[in-house]
């Protein structure tokens, strides 16, 4: 169950890939004053553009993707919140360690998911569309499309912003497919059948499998 269920997700995703990476380019911090929608379009094309220059990270490089992400991008999810949302009530039991493994798992599987779909930045184009939001609002709605190849995708993104805190992802949703709740799913059915520890080594295989594709 856990690898179809996964393989799925991951079809899902490979579509929306690019457009995740493209949430950064500089530091937040740096234009905090700038309102979400008009921020990720912004930074959207400074990084599609630095990609599409990039033949390894195009040619699916796990190794420089992973550096890309970790040194760009998870500091501008809430991963924490992202992990523990789709692991659902079985969060709450897991240890301090376990809370660990998992979200190291997931971004795993994130990351390798990102990794198969690079080779087609270079068709793609993002277009955010007005922001929905009152002035002061906290958790906001950002709604794109992704243009290239086929069918427009639509990519929608939950960001929320705390007191002296930036704003930070929390959800994404794919063709109206909202990746939390899809992983809620398939998490809490392998928590309810094998607890945490189960959760993570299902986790483990699934990663171990996707870096032999490489």
């Amino acid at each position: 169950m856990m690898q179809s269920d996964f393989s799925w997700t991951r079809r899902t995703l490979a579509r929306s890939a690019v457009a995740v990476l493209a949430l950064a380019g500089m530091p937040w911090a740096a234009v905090a004053a700038e309102v979400p929608d008009v921020f990720i379009g912004r930074l959207s094309n400074e990084v599609l553009d630095a990609v599409r220059k990039d033949p390894a990270i195009k040619a699916g490089d796990v190794r420089k993707i992973v550096t890309l992400v970790d040194r760009i991008i998870l500091p501008h999810l809430d991963f924490k919140r992202m992990t523990a949302a789709a692991v659902g009530p079985g969060w709450r039991r897991a240890t301090p360690e376990q809370q660990q493994r998992l979200q190291d798992e997931f971004k795993q599987l994130l990351v390798r998911t990102y990794a198969g779909a690079l080779s087609e930045v270079s068709d793609l184009t993002i277009v955010v569309k007005p922001l929905r939001a009152a002035p002061g609002d906290k958790d906001v709605l950002v709604r794109t499309e992704v243009r290239g190849r086929g069918e427009p995708i639509q990519l929608d993104y939950r960001l929320s912003e705390k007191p002296g805190e930036d704003w930070k992802i929390y959800n994404i949703n794919v063709m109206g497919v909202w990746l939390v709740e899809t992983y809620r799913s398939q998490f809490g059915a392998e928590v309810n059948a094998k607890g945490i520890d189960g959760l993570i080594e299902a986790l483990v295989a699934r990663n171990k499998a996707n870096a032999a594709e490489k």
